[in-house]
C-alpha cells in the first residue's frame, strides 16, 4: 500500500507560506513609498507656498550659503594663442557658456532628464508622482523625481546626506534659484557641473573625452549618448559597455522625440547609426611642451599656491614661441641623432624684455624623460663663465684689448690649485681679449684672483645667475654648477647693453571670474641696469670677435652680427654654447642626464663646446633670424672708464716643474688644437699633466 500513512496530516506548503509573506512585504513597501511620497509631496507644496523662509530661516538663503568648490582645470597658451596643455583640477571641468555648447545638447538633457523643466519652478511635483508611480509599478527606483534645478543645487550648495529635511532644504532653493536664475542659466549651469563619467565634470570636458571635440561641435546622436550618462555613468559608460551606452542613447532620443525636440526623420536616422564614433580625447592630459609646461606650473604655484592652481580655473598666456620650439627640437635633432647620445637643452630669451622665447630638453632615446634640464640640470659652465670674469675685469677699469697676461701653466699654493692648458702650449705674454678668443685657463686663472672671487660671484648675481655660487678661486673657471637659464640670462644682459631682464615666461593670467591678474605683475618686464653699456659693450667686442677667429667660428651666422662663448667642462663631462644677437640670445647645454659622465666618443669626437653645441646653436638661430636683415650691437652712450690695470698675479707662477703629488688631474685650458677644443676647470693640483 502507498501514499500517505493513516492519521497523518499533510505536511505544510513552506514554499506558498514563503511567497505570501514576500507579497505581504511588497505591498507593505509600496505603501510606505505612497506614505513617504505624499509626504513629500505636501512638504513640497508646503515649501513653495511660504518659501521655506519659516520653516528652514537661513537654511534655505541663496545668499547665506556658500557654493561647494568644484574647481576647473587651467590652461597654458603659447605666444601665439595655441594651447600647450591643462594644469588639472581634483575634478577634470572647463566650464563653458550657453553660446558654446552645441543646441542639441540642453534639448537632450531636458528631454531625459526634466521634461517640464521649462514648466515647474525649480520643483515638479507632478514629476515626482510621475517617479514615485514607476518605482512601484518596476518594485524599484527607475525615475528620479528631482528636477535639473534641484540637481544643480545639490552638485552646487549641498551635501550628499539622504535625510528627509536635505531633501526639503534642497526643494527650497530649488524654488528661490528658479525665481533667481533664468532658465538658460541653470540648464547651462547644471551641464557644467554635472558628473559624465571617466573623470569628466560637465560637458566640455566630457565632448573631449569621449569624442575628442568641444561642446559646440557635438551632434544630435553625440549629445543624446552624453545626455544619457548622468544617471548612471558606469552603467552606461561608452568606452567599457556600449551596448547600454547604445541602448541608453536610444531612450534619449524616443524621450526628444516625444518632447518634439526633432522629427520622426532625425529621429530614425541617429537610431539607424549603431556605432558611438567614439575617439578617446587627451586634451587635459598631452602636455606639447612638458619642460616650459613644467616651469611655468612652478611659477603659478609659487604665486597662487599648488590647491589654486590646481582648482583655478586659470587661462595662463606666455612667452614661447612654437616656431621657435620646433626650430629648437630640429636644431637638436639634426646633431644627436642616436639614441645613446647626450642630452641636451636650449633656452633663448629675447634680451630687450626677458621673455623666454624658447624651452627645450631632448633626451634621445628617453622620451618618457620629464627631468627639465633648462631650469633644473645643475652643472659645471666651463669656459662660458669666463664671461662673468671678464665683465667683473672690464667694470673695475680694465681694458681687455690693452691688458696683458701670462699665459703659462700657473700654481696658486694657498688652495694647492695648479692650472694648464691640454696642449701644454702657451702663448707667454698675450692680451686679455686674445686669450678669451682661445680660452685660455690659465690667463684667466690669473685674472680671476686678481678680480677677487666675491667680485666674480657679485657679477654673476647681477648678470642673471639665480644659483648660489662658492666664492672659489677655480669659479674663474667656470667651476660653479648653474642651469642653462642661469647662463641664458647672463647672456641676454649683455646682449641688452648691460640692462638685466628677469627671465618671464607668463604675459597674462585670467582668473576664473574673467578678469586679468594685475596685481601678480604678469607680462611687465623687471628691467634694471646691472652693469654700464659701455662695460657690455666691451665684453661683447671680445665674444663678437671669438666667433670670428676664436673658438666661436663654428657657431657664427654669416652675415649677421653675433657674440658668444664655448664652454667645455672636466673629462668633456658637459659642453656648452652661450651667444647672442641684439634681439635674441640662446644658450646650448650637452650632456648626459645622470650625471657628469665623460661624453669622450660621440659619433666619434669628444664633444667639446665648439663641436656639437656650436653647432646646434647655429642651426637654431638660422632658423629663428630667417630672412630678418643684420642688426649691429647698439654703440654704448657712456663713455668707458680705463684704469692703469696692474694685478698680483698678472705675470705670476710661471712653469712648476714639480707642483705638489695629488691624486687629481690638472686644470686644463681650452685651446683651439689639432681641430678641436677643450677644457677641465677642477680646483686641485694635477699627479700629473695628462689629458682632462
Amino acid at each position: 500500500m502507498t501514499g500517505r500513512p493513516p492519521g497523518r496530516r499533510r505536511p505544510p506548503a513552506a514554499p506558498i507560506r514563503t511567497g505570501r509573506k514576500r507579497r505581504a512585504r511588497r505591498r507593505r513597501a509600496r505603501r510606505r513609498l505612497l506614505i513617504v511620497g505624499a509626504l513629500v509631496v505636501l512638504l513640497l507644496a508646503l515649501v513653495t507656498a511660504i518659501g521655506g523662509a519659516v520653516v528652514f530661516g537661513s537654511r534655505c538663503d541663496l545668499g547665506s550659503l556658500q557654493p561647494v568648490t568644484t574647481g576647473a582645470n587651467s590652461f597654458v597658451y603659447a605666444a601665439d594663442g595655441s594651447v600647450l596643455g591643462a594644469i588639472p583640477a581634483e575634478r577634470n571641468r572647463t566650464p563653458v557658456p550657453a553660446s558654446r555648447i552645441s543646441p542639441w545638447m540642453p534639448r537632450a538633457t531636458v528631454a531625459i532628464e526634466d521634461r517640464r523643466f521649462y514648466q515647474h519652478g525649480g520643483v515638479d511635483p507632478v514629476g515626482i508622482v510621475r517617479a514615485l508611480v514607476a518605482d512601484i509599478r518596476a518594485r524599484r527606483i527607475v525615475q528620479g523625481g528631482s528636477t535639473i534645478t534641484q540637481e544643480l543645487v545639490r552638485n552646487l550648495y549641498l551635501s550628499r546626506e539622504r535625510t528627509l529635511e536635505r531633501k526639503v532644504i534642497e526643494a527650497c532653493l530649488a524654488i528661490k534659484l528658479s525665481r533667481a536664475w533664468s532658465k538658460e542659466r541653470i540648464l547651462t549651469a547644471y551641464m557644467n557641473e554635472v558628473y559624465y563619467g571617466n573623470h569628466a565634470y560637465g560637458i566640455e570636458a566630457a565632448a573631449r573625452t569621449y569624442f575628442s571635440i568641444p561642446a559646440k561641435k557635438l551632434s544630435l546622436a553625440q549629445s543624446a549618448l552624453l545626455a544619457g550618462l548622468p544617471q548612471a555613468p558606469s552603467l552606461y559608460d561608452p568606452f567599457d559597455n556600449p551596448a547600454a551606452a547604445l541602448r541608453r542613447r536610444d531612450e534619449v532620443l524616443k524621450a526628444m522625440l516625444e518632447n518634439g525636440d526633432i522629427t520622426q526623420a532625425q529621429y530614425a536616422a541617429a537610431v539607424h547609426d549603431r556605432s558611438l564614433h567614439l575617439e578617446p580625447g587627451d586634451a587635459y592630459t598631452r602636455i606639447r611642451e612638458p619642460y616650459f609646461f613644467g616651469y611655468v606650473e612652478d611659477l603659478l604655484q609659487q604665486a597662487y599656491g599648488a590647491s589654486t592652481v590646481r582648482s583655478g580655473g586659470l587661462r595662463v598666456y606666455t612667452t614661447i614661441d612654437p616656431r621657435l620650439q620646433r626650430a629648437a627640437r630640429a636644431a637638436i635633432r639634426h646633431v644627436l641623432t642616436d639614441a645613446h647620445d647626450p642630452a641636451a637643452a636650449i633656452v633663448a630669451i629675447d634680451p630687450r624684455t626677458g621673455a623666454i622665447r624658447a624651452m627645450v630638453g631632448v633626451a634621445p632615446g628617453n622620451a618618457d624623460n620629464q627631468f627639465n634640464f633648462a631650469t633644473s640640470a645643475h652643472r659645471q659652465a666651463g669656459s662660458t663663465f669666463k664671461t662673468v670674469v671678464l665683465a667683473a675685469a672690464v667694470a673695475r677699469g680694465m681694458d681687455p684689448f690693452a691688458t696683458s697676461y701670462l699665459s703659462a701653466p700657473f700654481y696658486y699654493a694657498p688652495r694647492r690649485w695648479y692650472v694648464q692648458t691640454y696642449a701644454h702650449t702657451y702663448a707667454g705674454v698675450e692680451s686679455v681679449a686674445s686669450a678669451t678668443l682661445q680660452s685660455d685657463n690659465t690667463v684667466y686663472a690669473r685674472l680671476g684672483l686678481d678680480v677677487g672671487a666675491e667680485a666674480i660671484v657679485d657679477m654673476a648675481r647681477r648678470l642673471g645667475v639665480r644659483t648660489p655660487l662658492e666664492p672659489e678661486p677655480s669659479l674663474a673657471l667656470g667651476s660653479g654648477a648653474v642651469t642653462p637659464l642661469d647662463m641664458a640670462s647672463v647672456y641676454a644682459t649683455l646682449a641688452a647693453g648691460g640692462v638685466h631682464a628677469e627671465p618671464m615666461a607668463i604675459t597674462r593670467v585670467v582668473l576664473p571670474n574673467g578678469k586679468t591678474d594685475t596685481d601678480a605683475g604678469w607680462g611687465k618686464p623687471q628691467r634694471e641696469r646691472v652693469i654700464p653699456d659701455w662695460v657690455a659693450s666691451t665684453v661683447t667686442r671680445v665674444l663678437a670677435e671669438n666667433m670670428l677667429y676664436g673658438t666661436g667660428r663654428g657657431a657664427h651666422l654669416p652675415g649677421h652680427t653675433d657674440a658668444g662663448k664655448t664652454g667645455t667642462t672636466d673629462e668633456y663631462a658637459d659642453a656648452w654654447f652661450c651667444g647672442y644677437t641684439p634681439f635674441l640670445e640662446a644658450t646650448v647645454w650637452i650632456g648626459y642626464p645622470k650625471g657628469e659622465i665623460p661624453m669622450l666618443n660621440v659619433h666619434g669626437i669628444a664633444v667639446s663646446g665648439p663641436t656639437f653645441p656650436a653647432t646646434i646653436w647655429r642651426l637654431f638661430m638660422q632658423s629663428a633670424i630667417g630672412a630678418r636683415e643684420d642688426v649691429p650691437f647698439r654703440e654704448p652712450s657712456s663713455t668707458p672708464q680705463w684704469t692703469t690695470w696692474r694685478g698680483e698675479y698678472q705675470y705670476a707662477g710661471g712653469y712648476v716643474v714639480a707642483p705638489p703629488a695629488s691624486t687629481e688631474s690638472p686644470t686644463t685650458g681650452e685651446t683651439a688644437t689639432r681641430g678641436r677644443t677643450e677644457t677641465a676647470p677642477t680646483v686641485a693640483p694635477p699627479r700629473a699633466a695628462t689629458t682632462p
